[in-house]
């Protein structure tokens, strides 16, 4: 092989389309945007309830040790961030790809390309909400706005988008005439 010529490194990659058309498939991303804030409320009530529990505990705790356990306050934090993350990637990489909210809610997360959610794409999908919506409040909430997909900027970011499940596209198909 001459100096000149490209080498071959091993790696190659296919581009896969969109698995979701809004043109096409209008019925997956009907009424998305607010049944996912519905979704929201209701996943952080399903992440704060155990998060006030442990806070009454500690509270408790500390008044039978006389303020001594008042000192696991500090542990508080750092576990909820936990509990979030690991409920986040748990709920988000289980067979439904949805969080308890977003079952409720009849949506699910897929992947541009249609595939299921897994734990680590659920787990970053979740750090990416937060350092997105700390950094640009409230710009991230109007990106959906503006695009067909109704895509959060973490979606995007990420490769995920959030759709109407199976069920309830199917019951939204417009019947062939």
């Amino acid at each position: 092989m001459a100096e000149t010529e490209a080498k071959r490194i091993g790696v190659s990659f296919e581009v896969r389309p969109h698995a979701y058309d809004p043109a096409t498939q209008p019925e997956y991303f009907e009424g998305v945007l607010s049944r996912r804030v519905i979704a929201f409320l209701i996943d952080v009530f399903v992440i704060g309830l155990p998060v006030l529990f442990a806070s009454l505990f500690i509270l408790v705790f500390g008044l039978l040790t006389l303020g001594l356990g008042w000192f696991a306050f500090w542990l508080l934090t750092p576990g909820a961030v936990i509990w979030a993350i690991v409920y986040y990637g748990w709920t988000l990489g289980s067979p439904k790809s949805a969080t308890v909210g977003m079952r409720v809610m009849d949506l699910e997360m897929r992947t541009w390309y249609g595939s299921p959610a897994y734990f680590v794409l659920g787990a970053v999908h979740a750090i990416g909400y937060w350092i997105s919506v700390s950094a640009l409040t409230p710009l991230i909430l109007l990106v959906p706005l503006f695009n067909a997909r109704k895509r959060l900027l973490h979606d995007m970011v990420l490769g995920t988008i959030v759709v109407n499940n199976e069920a309830r596209a199917q019951a939204l198909r417009r019947p062939s005439r």
